[in-house]
């Protein structure tokens, strides 16, 4: 399987899985933070996700895939520092605001940046083309964040603290996305990149949430929860797993933009499971996004 994947590098076949990769991507990491930001507490909903694919990572990290080669430690230190900060923020984030209107600003920001340190880390350069498929997709993303603003009617006394935490968190996903474009090109082989970070970002949140639940006057039952966790550790899998590999096979911006359509799924779980109204301008700014996305793709 690493064989085949790495002999895909750079290939037009390589570049038509990237796509499939990106845009599964998206469609995961909606339904990845819908998990977290369910009923329960961001934190414990992040503790269970990531303390289940810490474990279930765990064996292919140490017993299937060959080690990291000497050098990849540094790079997973740094890797988990970013990811760390990048959850805190995010967490505080999903406390404090709404998640139709805090989701889209935290992914909103982040391609831009993405493609800009793509540019700087890897030398890759969109075309003309392409960055007005950025604006475009950019204009639906945070259209779509300004209507959910105006029409919302909760949480609005948190509002400005919950902006300003998901503007910060769209900065991380910026800084994850490239650096761990990095850290998977770094070692020879990709799924020993996968499963040692799986198994090595999962250790903290885990332990953090036990304490939080701990110190509650009405905890929630562990077993919803830890159900929850399971079922996101899966979507991790797949879905950081998905966009991580399409950085290692195609241009790292060009994934970055298109996982970004997430915003559209995001926006329709909002309205079918979240119960979040969804009208027609909503649906126009989600195929301004869509759009977007295949102007980035049709004018690489």
């Amino acid at each position: 399987m690493s064989d085949w994947l790495i002999s895909l590098e750079g290939t037009e076949a390589g570049h038509r899985l990237a796509l499939l990769l990106a845009l599964s991507a998206a469609f995961l990491h909606a339904v990845f933070g819908a998990l977290q930001k369910g009923r329960h507490d961001p934190w414990l909903s992040r503790g269970a996700i990531d303390g289940a694919y810490c474990l279930m990572a765990a064996p292919f990290a140490l017993f299937v895939v060959p080690w990291p080669e000497p050098h990849m430690w540094a790079i997973f230190a740094i890797v988990w520092v970013i990811h760390i900060i990048y959850k805190v923020l995010q967490a505080m984030a999903y406390m404090r605001g709404a998640y139709t209107v805090v989701y889209p600003v935290v992914r909103g920001t982040g391609p831009l940046f993405t493609v800009i340190g793509a540019y700087l880390l890897f030398g890759e350069v969109f075309t003309a083309t392409q960055w007005a498929g950025v604006g475009v997709l950019l204009l639906g993303i945070f259209g779509l964040a300004v209507y959910n603003l105006v029409h919302l009617e909760t949480a609005r006394e948190t509002l400005v603290p919950a902006l300003v935490l998901a503007v910060a968190t769209g900065l991380f996903v910026a800084l994850y996305t490239t650096y761990d474009a990095y850290g998977i090109r770094a070692t020879a082989d990709p799924f020993t990149f996968l499963a040692w970070f799986f198994m090595i970002d999962g250790a903290v949140l885990p332990l953090v949430a036990l304490r939080r639940w701990r110190r509650m006057a009405d905890r929630p039952a562990p077993g919803p929860l830890l159900i929850r966790g399971f079922a996101g550790g899966l979507v991790a899998f797949f879905s950081f797993g998905s966009v991580m590999l399409a950085t290692r096979l195609d241009k790292v911006g060009e994934a970055a933009v298109l996982r970004e359509t997430s915003t559209v799924f995001a926006a329709l779980i909002g309205w079918l499971v979240l119960k979040e109204t969804v009208g027609p301008r909503r649906i126009a700014l989600m195929a301004l996004i869509a759009a977007g996305a295949v102007i980035v793709e049709m004018g690489g």
